[in-house]
């Protein structure tokens, strides 16, 4: 399957976000679309968040992972996914903390320089940490939509979506339509 890419799929406000994002309809086991299936598209990933990655100053550039890295990349996209969406159900889930810091400290044990490049699961690796280690429960959320996991930057915290050009416009049409819908019938 092809894909591409774009500005809607670094949405997250952070690179962790955006990489556990990275599985489509997660809780749709016959639409499910893992991304990350193909490891080109891994290496695509991380070119693409160069451009459109809410931390690409942070990283700088961002490379691909080394051979046999795919795995622990995998391992903590799941755990992140996993202790984010519990924190914003408000679940007291040590355990799944544990877990993210397990996979987090699994990343980054094993040596990655790359000449310049920062690698995609050390950076990830590094913007997990920092989201457990300045936790902003009131900004974290979860699209209503697409159920995507994001960072809320607005000024007083009211965004819904993800991305309103996509999943706002799309809620919206939605509801348009079931409205208008109930207006034709008698």
């Amino acid at each position: 399957m092809s894909f591409t890419w774009t500005a809607h799929r670094f949405s997250g406000g952070a690179l962790a976000l955006d990489v556990a994002n990275s599985v489509v309809l997660r809780f749709d086991p016959k639409r499910r679309i893992d991304r990350f299936a193909d490891g080109t598209a891994i290496d695509g990933f991380a070119e693409a968040a160069n451009l459109y990655g809410a931390e690409k100053e942070r990283f700088g550039t961002l490379g691909p992972i080394g051979p046999g890295r795919r795995e622990s990349l995998i391992g903590l996209r799941e755990a992140t996914d996993r202790h984010f969406r519990a924190q914003v159900r408000a679940e007291d889930r040590p355990d799944l903390l544990a877990d993210l810091l397990e996979a987090i400290a699994a990343v980054l044990r094993r040596p990655s320089k790359r000449g310049t490049c920062i690698a995609l699961d050390v950076a990830t690796a590094h913007s997990a940490l920092s989201l457990v280690a300045n936790p902003e429960p009131d900004r974290l959320k979860i699209c209503p939509n697409c159920e995507w996991l994001f960072l809320d930057r607005s000024r007083n915290k009211s965004r819904t979506w993800c991305d309103m050009a996509v999943c706002g416009n799309r809620t919206k049409a939605k509801r348009h339509y079931r409205r208008s819908k109930e207006e034709i019938q008698p």
